[in-house]
Protein backbone atom coordinates (compact mmCIF):
# COMPACT_ATOMS: atom_id res chain seq x y z
CA UNK A 1 0.00 0.00 0.00
CA UNK A 2 3.03 2.42 -0.09
CA UNK A 3 3.02 5.29 -2.14
CA UNK A 4 -1.00 5.49 -2.36
CA UNK A 5 -2.82 8.36 -1.12
CA UNK A 6 -6.20 8.10 0.90
CA UNK A 7 -8.39 9.57 -1.08
CA UNK A 8 -10.48 10.93 2.18
CA UNK A 9 -8.01 13.32 3.42
CA UNK A 10 -9.29 16.68 3.93
CA UNK A 11 -12.52 17.67 3.67
CA UNK A 12 -15.47 19.27 1.24
CA UNK A 13 -18.02 20.79 3.20
CA UNK A 14 -20.95 21.76 1.09
CA UNK A 15 -23.74 24.06 2.96
CA UNK A 16 -27.05 24.55 1.41
CA UNK A 17 -30.45 26.47 2.39
CA UNK A 18 -32.92 28.58 0.44
CA UNK A 19 -32.23 32.31 0.33
CA UNK A 20 -32.90 34.18 4.08
CA UNK A 21 -32.25 31.20 6.25
CA UNK A 22 -28.73 31.97 7.07
CA UNK A 23 -25.79 30.20 5.05
CA UNK A 24 -23.57 33.13 4.41
CA UNK A 25 -23.83 34.14 7.86
CA UNK A 26 -23.40 30.74 9.87
CA UNK A 27 -20.34 30.19 6.54
CA UNK A 28 -18.82 33.84 7.78
CA UNK A 29 -18.54 32.45 11.11
CA UNK A 30 -16.90 29.21 10.43
CA UNK A 31 -14.71 30.70 8.35
CA UNK A 32 -13.23 33.32 11.36
CA UNK A 33 -13.42 30.56 13.38
CA UNK A 34 -11.37 28.06 11.30
CA UNK A 35 -8.75 29.19 9.60
CA UNK A 36 -7.24 26.12 8.47
CA UNK A 37 -10.83 25.94 6.00
CA UNK A 38 -10.67 27.55 3.07
CA UNK A 39 -13.99 29.47 1.86
CA UNK A 40 -14.59 28.99 -1.98
CA UNK A 41 -15.12 31.96 -3.79
CA UNK A 42 -17.95 31.89 -6.51
CA UNK A 43 -17.16 32.85 -9.72
CA UNK A 44 -19.74 34.79 -11.75
CA UNK A 45 -20.26 36.65 -14.96
CA UNK A 46 -22.62 39.33 -13.31
CA UNK A 47 -21.60 42.61 -12.69
CA UNK A 48 -20.86 43.56 -8.63
CA UNK A 49 -23.55 44.98 -6.73
CA UNK A 50 -23.03 47.45 -3.88
CA UNK A 51 -19.87 47.42 -1.94
CA UNK A 52 -18.88 43.57 -3.58
CA UNK A 53 -15.32 43.40 -4.46
CA UNK A 54 -13.26 41.23 -6.80
CA UNK A 55 -11.74 38.11 -5.36
CA UNK A 56 -13.60 38.63 -1.72
CA UNK A 57 -17.48 38.47 -2.52
CA UNK A 58 -16.99 36.94 -6.18
CA UNK A 59 -14.52 36.37 -8.74
CA UNK A 60 -16.33 38.77 -11.45
CA UNK A 61 -15.57 37.24 -14.80
CA UNK A 62 -16.51 38.26 -18.53
CA UNK A 63 -18.95 35.65 -20.27
CA UNK A 64 -16.18 34.83 -22.30
CA UNK A 65 -13.48 34.34 -20.10
CA UNK A 66 -15.97 32.21 -18.33
CA UNK A 67 -17.07 29.94 -21.07
CA UNK A 68 -13.38 29.76 -21.79
CA UNK A 69 -12.17 28.46 -18.19
CA UNK A 70 -15.60 26.14 -18.62
CA UNK A 71 -14.30 24.32 -21.65
CA UNK A 72 -10.89 23.90 -19.72
CA UNK A 73 -12.40 22.47 -17.16
CA UNK A 74 -11.91 25.16 -14.54
CA UNK A 75 -14.80 24.74 -12.88
CA UNK A 76 -15.99 22.15 -10.30
CA UNK A 77 -19.57 22.90 -11.06
CA UNK A 78 -21.60 25.87 -12.94
CA UNK A 79 -24.78 27.06 -13.34
CA UNK A 80 -26.84 29.62 -15.93
CA UNK A 81 -29.05 31.61 -13.48
CA UNK A 82 -31.00 34.76 -14.97
CA UNK A 83 -28.81 34.89 -17.91
CA UNK A 84 -25.70 35.32 -15.89
CA UNK A 85 -22.97 32.56 -15.35
CA UNK A 86 -22.29 31.31 -11.20
CA UNK A 87 -19.38 28.70 -10.75
CA UNK A 88 -17.16 27.00 -8.45
CA UNK A 89 -13.62 27.56 -9.38
CA UNK A 90 -11.30 24.21 -9.46
CA UNK A 91 -8.10 25.62 -8.58
CA UNK A 92 -8.26 27.13 -5.91
CA UNK A 93 -10.03 24.06 -4.32
CA UNK A 94 -7.28 21.86 -5.39
CA UNK A 95 -4.38 24.15 -3.97
CA UNK A 96 -6.27 24.44 -0.50
CA UNK A 97 -6.76 20.46 -0.21
CA UNK A 98 -3.49 20.28 -1.24
CA UNK A 99 -1.96 22.58 1.19
CA UNK A 100 -3.98 20.53 3.81
CA UNK A 101 -6.75 22.53 4.67
CA UNK A 102 -10.27 21.79 4.24
CA UNK A 103 -12.82 23.86 1.16
CA UNK A 104 -16.15 25.27 2.36
CA UNK A 105 -18.52 25.80 -0.27
CA UNK A 106 -21.27 28.04 0.18
CA UNK A 107 -23.87 26.31 -2.97
CA UNK A 108 -27.38 26.27 -3.57
CA UNK A 109 -29.26 22.96 -4.61
CA UNK A 110 -28.54 22.40 -7.98
CA UNK A 111 -24.84 23.12 -7.21
CA UNK A 112 -24.63 21.11 -4.23
CA UNK A 113 -26.34 18.03 -6.42
CA UNK A 114 -23.11 18.72 -9.49
CA UNK A 115 -20.47 18.87 -6.49
CA UNK A 116 -21.87 15.00 -5.12
CA UNK A 117 -21.90 13.75 -8.45
CA UNK A 118 -18.17 15.20 -9.48
CA UNK A 119 -16.67 13.76 -6.24
CA UNK A 120 -18.75 10.67 -6.87
CA UNK A 121 -17.50 10.32 -10.72
CA UNK A 122 -14.21 11.78 -10.16
CA UNK A 123 -11.38 9.06 -11.03
CA UNK A 124 -8.60 8.09 -8.72
CA UNK A 125 -5.82 10.26 -8.37
CA UNK A 126 -8.78 13.57 -9.03
CA UNK A 127 -7.46 15.77 -6.19
CA UNK A 128 -10.94 16.50 -5.68
CA UNK A 129 -11.72 12.87 -4.94
CA UNK A 130 -12.67 13.39 -1.20
CA UNK A 131 -14.70 12.77 1.43
CA UNK A 132 -17.73 15.44 1.01
CA UNK A 133 -19.91 16.46 3.72
CA UNK A 134 -23.09 18.67 2.97
CA UNK A 135 -25.21 20.44 5.35
CA UNK A 136 -28.74 21.72 4.80
CA UNK A 137 -29.55 24.90 6.59
CA UNK A 138 -33.32 25.40 7.10
CA UNK A 139 -35.72 28.14 9.19
CA UNK A 140 -37.81 26.87 11.57
CA UNK A 141 -40.60 27.80 9.35
CA UNK A 142 -41.85 28.78 5.87
CA UNK A 143 -43.52 32.03 7.83
CA UNK A 144 -40.49 32.88 9.67
CA UNK A 145 -38.71 32.87 6.49
CA UNK A 146 -41.23 34.78 5.26
CA UNK A 147 -40.80 37.73 8.08
CA UNK A 148 -36.48 37.69 7.47
CA UNK A 149 -36.93 38.37 3.75
CA UNK A 150 -39.86 41.26 4.40
CA UNK A 151 -37.36 42.26 7.29
CA UNK A 152 -34.40 42.96 5.21
CA UNK A 153 -36.66 45.56 3.29
CA UNK A 154 -34.36 44.74 -0.07
CA UNK A 155 -37.23 42.77 -2.15
CA UNK A 156 -40.50 44.11 -3.32
CA UNK A 157 -43.57 41.41 -2.04
CA UNK A 158 -43.50 40.16 -5.72
CA UNK A 159 -40.40 39.35 -5.58
CA UNK A 160 -40.37 37.75 -2.17
CA UNK A 161 -43.62 35.66 -3.53
CA UNK A 162 -40.69 33.90 -5.72
CA UNK A 163 -38.22 33.63 -3.33
CA UNK A 164 -40.59 31.65 -0.98
CA UNK A 165 -41.69 29.47 -4.12
CA UNK A 166 -38.29 28.52 -4.73
CA UNK A 167 -37.38 28.23 -1.09
CA UNK A 168 -40.26 25.31 -0.99
CA UNK A 169 -38.66 23.65 -3.99
CA UNK A 170 -35.27 23.60 -2.30
CA UNK A 171 -36.50 22.42 1.29
CA UNK A 172 -37.80 19.42 -0.33
CA UNK A 173 -34.01 18.50 -1.05
CA UNK A 174 -33.27 17.70 2.39
CA UNK A 175 -33.55 14.58 2.44
CA UNK A 176 -29.97 14.41 -0.04
CA UNK A 177 -28.04 16.28 2.21
CA UNK A 178 -25.83 14.22 5.02
CA UNK A 179 -26.86 16.75 8.10
CA UNK A 180 -29.31 19.21 8.00
CA UNK A 181 -29.31 22.51 10.87
CA UNK A 182 -32.58 24.14 11.80
CA UNK A 183 -31.41 28.24 11.99
CA UNK A 184 -33.60 29.74 14.76
CA UNK A 185 -31.26 30.90 17.12
CA UNK A 186 -28.43 32.16 15.96
CA UNK A 187 -25.88 31.08 18.31
CA UNK A 188 -27.08 27.51 18.66
CA UNK A 189 -27.27 26.62 14.67
CA UNK A 190 -23.51 27.74 14.66
CA UNK A 191 -22.81 25.63 17.49
CA UNK A 192 -24.48 22.66 15.40
CA UNK A 193 -21.82 23.76 12.49
CA UNK A 194 -19.08 24.02 14.05
CA UNK A 195 -19.92 20.24 16.25
CA UNK A 196 -20.57 18.84 12.59
CA UNK A 197 -17.04 20.30 11.11
CA UNK A 198 -15.26 19.43 14.21
CA UNK A 199 -17.33 15.63 14.45
CA UNK A 200 -16.19 14.71 10.74
CA UNK A 201 -12.56 16.04 11.14
CA UNK A 202 -12.26 13.77 14.05
CA UNK A 203 -14.02 10.68 11.86
CA UNK A 204 -11.67 11.31 9.07
CA UNK A 205 -8.62 11.19 11.89
CA UNK A 206 -9.81 8.09 12.69
CA UNK A 207 -9.78 6.50 9.26
CA UNK A 208 -6.52 8.30 8.64
CA UNK A 209 -5.00 5.75 11.72
CA UNK A 210 -7.16 2.69 9.99
CA UNK A 211 -5.43 3.19 7.38
CA UNK A 212 -2.02 3.61 8.17
CA UNK A 213 -2.39 0.39 11.01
Amino acid sequence: MKGIKPSWKNIIFVVSAPSGAGKTTLCDKLQKEFKDIHYAITATTRAPRGDEIDGKSYYFMSMEDFEKKLSGGGFIESALVHGNRYGSPRAPAVAALEEGCDVLMNLDVQGAAAVRKYVREAPEGDPLKRTLVDIFVVPPSTEVLRNRLVARGTDSLDVIEKRMKQAREEIAHWKEYKYMVVNDDLAEAYDHMRAIILAERHRNENRREDFHA
